[in-house]
């Protein structure tokens, strides 16, 4: 891995967007997040973290996932869960930090998963973990059966 230190860079005109060192970025969060969980919430040095759901913040890279494509990378605390959602697209996750599972069982830093359009899952990071996370198209969350 590279040893420069991580960074976010935007470019002009908003033609590109490059994280630099993103594992080790990643990691840092992820230790950072960690570390303060008992105490007071210290904000990121790297990156501008907002609500997604409970316990995940999402940092947006592009799209509003409302339509069309859209990139992201999420951090879940520990514990944290998503719904059972259908893809109606890809989606493409990779494990940047820590680990999360689903019913294909755990997928720790370093993993690729890409669900299938028509697939469906849910997920839960017991430890924490973050991940950059690609979508083709929405996906829609499934009603709860009551």
């Amino acid at each position: 891995m590279p040893t420069s230190p991580s960074s976010v860079k935007k470019w002009p005109g908003n033609s590109s967007i490059i994280l630099t060192d993103l594992f080790n970025l990643a990691q840092s969060e992820l230790d950072q997040q960690l570390s303060s969980s008992n105490s007071t919430e210290q904000p990121s040095k790297h990156l501008t973290w907002e609500y997604f759901r409970p316990g995940v913040e999402i940092h947006r890279l592009y799209g509003d996932l409302q339509q069309g494509p859209a990139a992201a990378l999420l951090k879940y605390q520990p514990g944290a869960t998503v719904p059972n959602h259908e893809h109606t697209g890809y989606e493409h996750i990779v494990v940047l930090a820590g680990g999360q599972s689903d019913h294909q069982g755990k997928h720790t830093a370093g993993s690729l998963i890409i669900n299938l359009p028509g697939s469906s899952h849910n997920i839960v990071s017991e430890n924490g973990c973050i991940v950059l996370i690609i979508w083709e198209k929405p996906i829609a969350v499934k009603a709860l059966n009551v």
